[in-house]
């Protein structure tokens, strides 16, 4: 089952995706169930939205519809850092005995098929194609053999780099987290049906065509079930949050010479068993967007 958030005639709802349709569940189970995230929060709710989904009725085509970050409230978006081998070597950066965490706002997040906004402070605005994991089970301190019994589903993510504003000090969270420079979308796949323990998923970045990045999960340094053990120390996991699991090698800011985006070019990032998150780059003009 895909599902996903989206704005339609105004109003923004979530809902699961059939064929080029929605099931608009936002309308449908009304306030209990009013966002994905409160949907996911019920121990029942996955179940409720596959019942709307086998009977087959659909409310909107998906050309109507503005996509919205997959999870666009968030309680918490947990993302890694030199994750992959390669990338750690392209950026010369030493192994570290234990994840590279860093933190993302939910307003820096856009969803597919709308723009990233290159800042007008800079002009090293990066792409890394990623893997996100929405957690779906609450947890406090979770085992890593339990792990996987706590996602939701897997989505692709763009974690979109401010390069020069990353490297400003040791703490990558101004770089992070300029307005609308990170991709989610443009929904989740849920865990029912695809799960990288059996067969690794396949991460691919295109810009403007060109094949960037190709990698897949099997080449993370640490695993998903490592992250939502390592992640769920600190504070307890929620229903709806994040955790984007890191970039393979292929990065702009590593090639030579450096390949950052430009106003007007197109960014897919496509994860196997997924779909494909595609942006377009325009430049910020004011605030608010």
């Amino acid at each position: 089952m895909k599902l996903g958030s989206f704005r339609i005639a105004g109003r923004d709802t979530y809902g699961a995706i059939s064929g080029d349709a929605v099931i608009d569940l936002g309308a449908r189970l009304g306030p209990r169930y009013a966002t994905l995230r409160k949907l996911l929060a019920e121990p029942d709710g996955l179940a409720i939205a596959r019942e709307h989904v086998q009977a087959g009725r659909v409310d909107a085509s998906l050309a109507e519809v503005a996509y919205l970050p997959v999870v666009p409230d968030a309680e918490k978006i947990f993302c890694i850092g030199v994750n992959y081998a390669d990338h750690l070597e392209e950026t010369r950066i030493a192994r570290a005995a234990h994840p590279t965490v860093f933190l993302r706002y939910a307003a820096s997040q856009v969803g597919h098929d709308q723009a990233m906004l290159m800042p007008r402070e800079s002009a090293q605005l990066d792409y890394e194609c990623e893997v996100a994991v929405v957690i779906g089970k609450a947890g406090r301190r979770i085992a890593v053999a339990e792990a996987w019994s706590h996602v939701a589903g897997y989505a692709c993510y763009n974690d979109g780099s401010v390069r020069d504003w990353q490297m400003h000090t040791s703490q990558w969270g101004p770089g992070k987290n300029f307005l609308a420079t990170g991709g989610f979308g443009p929904w989740m796949t849920t865990a029912d049906e695809l799960d990288p323990r059996r067969e690794p998923l396949q991460l691919t970045t295109r810009l403007n065509g060109e094949v960037m990045q190709h990698s897949d999960t099997s080449l993370m340094i640490f695993g998903i079930g490592e992250l939502i053990a390592y992640c769920s120390t600190m504070l307890p996991l929620a229903p709806g949050d994040v955790i984007v699991t890191g970039t393979p090698g292929g990065v702009g800011m590593a090639r030579k010479p450096p390949r950052y985006l430009a106003v007007g070019d197109t960014v897919e990032v496509e994860v196997s068993g997924v779909g494909i998150l595609r942006n377009r780059v325009q430049a910020d003009q004011a605030f608010p967007v």
